[in-house]
């Protein structure tokens, strides 16, 4: 186990954090304060990504890529808020699970229609597209410290907008009770809106993000939308400083665990049987720690006040 290395997977993990973070906040807010399983939210990062690879074809400006593809994004998201979800609030949680389900296999399968099945790729923005040395020897990519940037400071605004102003007083209150918000004269669906075209946002930009270190293909959602849910379970469901904490807590975990966990049991086992143990135990620790957290904090380390 090297400094070296243990510096780079440090900025991996917390690179990954940041990206759990920008899902899962817009998931923990649409199920903090609509009380919706939204299993189609991955399919908003899916979506990003192929816009933003569509719109660079197009414009060939990173940038404008970006700007075009949230706006799409937004778009599209209200409009499935409005034909679908909307009809799905009043149902049971089961009937909202089914049916976004199936958005995701439809979303799916539309996006081999529109892209075809090959796994697209975004360049990154030449002005970030070289490395920068940490120290002597360690040389990491400008553009993961942009992603790590980036997440930080969408983290900050929204600290801000939840914490300082009127909408985020009323997206607090409805995490706490939906109900007597709408009592008092809240239009509730209104807020649901604003809460969900901003959770759409979210989810697309980490989506175009990431589209440049990884490939965009249809069903990248998915495993990340796995991610997501243990976020908010561990963070605590409605809470965005816990999304947050509770993301670069799993992004550091992941990370450091497949990394390291082979020379870790090589100290207390022989090296044939840490080879293979190692991974299957790195596989499982992030579902370690949230079942550790529910057993000792079943409502998780932050969870939003009156839940």
């Amino acid at each position: 186990m090297s400094t070296s290395l243990l510096i780079v997977q440090i900025l991996n993990g917390l690179q990954l954090g940041v990206l759990l973070f920008l899902i899962a906040a817009g998931l923990t807010l649409v199920f903090g304060v609509m009380d919706f399983i939204n299993l189609a939210h991955g399919v908003q990062y899916m979506l990003g990504a192929y816009l933003a690879v569509m719109f660079y074809a197009l414009t060939g400006n990173f940038l404008i890529a970006l700007v075009l593809a949230l706006a799409a994004a937004l778009v599209f998201g209200l409009l499935l808020e409005f034909t679908v979800f909307r009809h799905l609030y009043d149902r049971d949680h089961l009937e909202q699970v089914i049916a976004t389900f199936g958005i995701i296999l439809f979303l799916n399968q539309g996006v081999k229609v529109v892209w075809g099945a090959a796994p697209l790729n975004l360049p990154i923005p030449e002005i970030f597209s070289g490395t920068v040395v940490l120290m002597q020897g360690i040389l990491y990519p400008v553009w993961r410290l942009v992603i790590i940037g980036s997440g930080l400071a969408v983290g900050l605004i929204l600290y801000i907008l939840v914490s300082h102003t009127r909408v985020g007083m009323l997206v607090r209150a409805g995490a706490t009770n939906a109900r007597i918000v709408s009592a008092l004269g809240v239009d509730i669906r209104r807020l649901f809106m604003i809460v969900f075209g901003f959770g759409t946002m979210l989810a697309a930009f980490a989506g175009v993000m990431i589209a440049p270190i990884l490939s965009v293909e249809p069903g990248m959602g998915d495993s990340v939308l796995i991610l997501a849910f243990v976020v908010i379970v561990i963070g605590g469901i409605g809470s965005m400083r816990g999304a947050f904490i509770a993301a670069l807590l799993i992004g550091l975990v992941d990370t450091l665990g497949r990394s390291f966990a082979i020379d870790i049991l090589r100290l207390v086992m022989p090296p044939s049987p840490a080879r293979t143990v190692g991974p299957a135990i790195a596989s499982m620790l992030i579902y370690v720690l949230m079942a550790l957290v529910l057993y000792f904090r079943p409502a998780g380390l932050f969870p939003a006040r009156g839940r």
